[in-house]
């Protein structure tokens, strides 16, 4: 009894953070038991000594009384409650614990708690007494669990708080088969992360520290030679090992940005230490992620039940702990299972032997004159299957209500009692007990390694492994099946449908893949299926959401890069459309084939690319370029849909595509050539004219003649050539110059006209002007004109000069 000993002084230290009235563990037969309204004064123990008492012991009962009410409390009293009868049966037991001190008979001594009349004041209390004071004794040769509490009165002789433990008395010559009991040490979390690279919080930091949750458990298991099976999620070890390895990145829900931590200290130190603590246990694993395997098989997808099986994902716990997993256990979130889900566990778990971990509760006790055990049989569609049944009430004592250091002793109170009591009901029997606590299971610091302790050091008590336990005879059980009232905490329709949509864009996604696949949504997927999302289906839809937006920012990182107006023109009646297909994913090769459709295939008709064309294979970081055969029936505006395929798969599509806009115009390759040489001629006949003008100016200039605005003394136009006289009233330009209209000649040289082309020499005046004026269309300053005139649609030649004394454009006509 040497770590009994060391558990109670320990538990005396422990701090009071916890107010109840009494136990928090009442079942449904039982409800009608509870307090109806929170009471008034809060009632935590702190110290219950000796855990075995015999007819000489001194028992102690230490604890804390508040005041929770809002209003003064005077003239209260404490006293003691307890039986001077054993317990005859874990029903009693059970009754005992769920109601209130007043079932218990008799009265021992009482205190005054003067201290607490203000509201939330508190006062500390202490009861001593002994076995003989309360008359106390041994049932005979077993042991006798003795119900003892306390009770808080007000002034008017009320209760108004009050709690029951039990005090567990031990023969001095006892004769009966200790029971043996066996632990599943739980080592499974809720989930952490979204896709592989982002965690969505750090609470793994905190929990994996010493006196964490996960910390606590791995370190109590390692300080106490108490056999447990380990039972394992791949997941959790999965999380720890990202975190060791190197930098990792925490994105809250709802954040804008990352935080990026450095490599994990605390999380490689819970690995080592994890990896010695089991080096000696046998262990076995859940499927990865704990899915909820109930759900999905009523949803009929059983195939994520064997990827959370395969040996890619669960053999993440080998990688981590150094060796394969050698215990083979189907443990249903629970404990329970139907059919369905049974034969599923069976397929994949159980294939080559091993054992189902259930429920007591999913089972019938066996025939009269039985007592249960832990093994049993169940039949499956698969055959016949061992079963071991884990204790329901000591799973419910052992897991709800520890989290503080007072529920914690209450806790090792009651475990003591309810096991001495299953050695008491039948002591002739050997009794088998096997324990699960919850897998989320947070108990107060100390309390598992002193329920391991006990579970050696208790006299009543013997542990095994749970491979000697799967060894005992089965005991004929009948199973109930699965509760119809339990498919409601079952993940909901919406949520798993909304998980496949997403595993249907990642199956897209892998599928044109190359290569070493990188990018895996596998894992990810299996941690929304989680078990564990029952409770919490907010963050859940959360998980679910960033998850969908991370895949869909991966898919478009492969995509057909088009220009922000997304038009592309063609100018003539064919041509090729160009398309540019990039990939800008980091790490993963990606192979698509590139597909375009018209949308009105009569207006715009588009060629087939080469088949090996059309299969785009790209590198990280790569971009390729396509161009598509197109011939147009006509000018407008033509929609094109430019879609990559998954090759091989018979038309799927993969990501959105782009719609763009072909414009299409008449002109083609002959037109734009006419085109432009029509602009060449154009500038070469400006060219010309220009040059001719200089060559005028230069000539009038160096006074080498008229040119062409005749005389400046006389202002007479000239024809705008050197040497020739300008043709007076009445007289022809053509009949003068030989060139002119009408007499076609031979063509001037040095004016690059050709043969038969007429030069006429200006506007032909109706008269001779007048001495001194200025002759029609010249300026009375004698501003030279250009001396070119053109062709009228009437085949005549036009002049063009200014006029002085009106300000004006004058134009005259050959013949006028």
């Amino acid at each position: 009894m040497r770590r009994i000993k060391r558990a109670v002084a320990l538990a005396a230290l422990l701090p009071c953070i916890a107010w109840a009235a009494p136990p928090v563990l009442v079942p449904p037969a039982a409800a009608d038991a509870r307090v109806e309204k929170r009471a008034q004064v809060g009632i935590a123990l702190t110290k219950v000594g000796p855990k075995t008492v015999n007819a000489n012991s001194k028992i102690q009962i230490s604890g804390v009384a508040k005041n929770r009410s809002d209003q003064r409390l005077d003239g209260l009293t404490m006293r003691l409650r307890y039986s001077a009868q054993p317990v005859v049966s874990r029903s009693q037991l059970d009754q005992y614990a769920s109601g209130r001190p007043q079932l218990m008979p008799n009265i021992g001594p009482q205190q005054r708690l003067a201290n607490i009349a203000a509201p939330g004041a508190k006062q500390n209390w202490t009861f001593k007494t002994s076995t003989k004071a309360l008359q106390l004794r041994a049932p005979g040769v077993t042991p006798g669990v003795y119900p003892v509490g306390v009770e808080v009165l007000n002034s008017a002789q009320q209760v108004v708080g009050g709690l029951t433990t039990f005090v567990t008395y031990m023969p001095e010559k006892p004769r009966f088969k200790p029971v043996a009991i066996s632990w599943v040490w739980p080592l499974i979390d809720r989930m952490h992360r979204t896709n592989d690279r982002t965690f969505f919080d750090d609470r793994l930091t905190e929990d994996m520290a010493p006196g964490g949750r996960l910390g606590s458990l791995v370190e109590a298991a390692a300080a106490t030679g108490t056999p447990v099976t380990w039972g394992i999620d791949p997941a959790l070890l999965d999380d720890a090992q990202r975190m060791a390895s190197g930098e990792y990145t925490v994105n809250p829900f709802g954040a804008k940005k990352g935080t990026r931590k450095e490599k994990s200290k605390v999380a490689a130190t819970w690995l080592a230490s994890l990896k010695e603590a089991v080096k000696d246990d046998p262990y076995f694993a859940v499927p990865y992620g704990d899915p909820d395997v109930v759900a999905l098989v009523r949803h009929k997808t059983p195939r994520d039940i064997g990827v959370a099986f395969d040996d890619r994902n669960t053999g993440v716990a080998t990688k981590v702990l150094g060796r394969a997993a050698n215990a083979h256990v189907a443990w249903p979130p629970y404990g329970a299972a139907g059919p369905g889900t049974l034969e599923q566990l069976a397929k994949h778990e159980l294939k080559d032997g091993g054992t189902f971990l259930m429920s007591s509760s999913q089972f019938q006790n066996p025939p009269p004159g039985s007592l249960p055990n832990a093994t049993t049989t169940i039949q499956t569609r698969v055959g016949k299957k061992n079963a071991l049944l884990y204790d329901a009430k000591l799973n419910q004592i052992v897991s709800e209500g520890s989290g503080s250091a007072a529920g914690a002793l209450m806790t090792e109170q009651r475990f003591l009692a309810e096991t001495a009591m299953i050695a008491a009901e039948a002591p002739n029997l050997q009794r088998t007990v096997v324990v699960a606590p919850d897998r989320y299971w947070d108990p107060a610091p100390g309390l598992a390694e002193n329920l391991l302790d006990y579970s050696a050091d208790a006299d009543w008590l013997r542990e095994l492994p749970l491979s000697k336990i799967e060894s005992a005879e089965p005991q004929p059980r009948v199973f109930n099946g699965y509760p119809d009232a339990y498919e409601r905490y079952e993940l909901g329709d919406a949520h798993l449908e909304q998980v496949r949509a997403i595993a249907r864009r990642a199956a897209t996604f892998q599928s044109v893949m190359t290569g070493q696949v990188n990018i895996s949504y596998e894992r990810a997927l299996l941690r929304l299926e989680s078990v564990a999302w029952r409770l919490s289906h907010g963050h859940a839809k959360r998980a679910r959401n960033e998850l969908a937006d991370q895949l869909e920012a991966d898919m478009n990182q492969v995509r057909i890069v088009t220009t922000k107006n997304k038009r592309v023109l063609m100018g003539g009646s064919s041509g090729k459309l160009p398309v540019l297909v990039e990939n800008t994913l980091s790490n993963q090769s990606v192979k698509v084939r590139l597909v375009a459709t018209s949308e009105n295939t009569a207006k715009l008709q588009l060629g087939q690319l080469d088949p090996e064309e059309a299969v785009i294979e790209l590198r990280p970081g790569e971009r390729a370029q396509r161009w598509i055969p197109a011939q147009a029936a006509g000018n407008g505006n033509f929609r094109v849909q430019l879609e990559l395929m998954i090759p091989g798969s018979g038309g799927r599509t993969f990501g959105g595509g782009e719609t763009i806009t072909v414009v299409t115009t008449g002109y083609g390759r002959i037109a734009l050539l006419i085109t432009g040489g029509g602009l060449a001629v154009l500038f070469v006949g400006v060219g010309v004219r220009a040059i001719r003008a200089r060559r005028r100016r230069n000539s009038e200039a160096a006074g080498d003649g008229p040119t062409g605005t005749g005389p400046a003394g006389t202002a007479e136009q000239g024809n705008g050539f050197p040497g020739t006289a300008f043709a007076g009233p009445g007289v022809s330009a053509s009949a003068e110059f030989p060139g002119a209209p009408g007499a076609p000649g031979p063509g001037l040289p040095g004016t690059g006209r050709p043969p038969g082309t007429g030069i006429s020499p200006g506007p032909a005046a109706t008269g001779a002007p007048a001495p001194g004026t200025a002759a029609p269309g010249v300026s009375g300053a004698a501003e030279p004109g250009d001396g070119i005139s053109e062709p009228a649609a009437d085949g005549s030649s036009a002049g063009r000069g200014k006029h002085a004394a009106g300000n004006g454009e004058r134009r005259g006509r050959d013949g006028d």
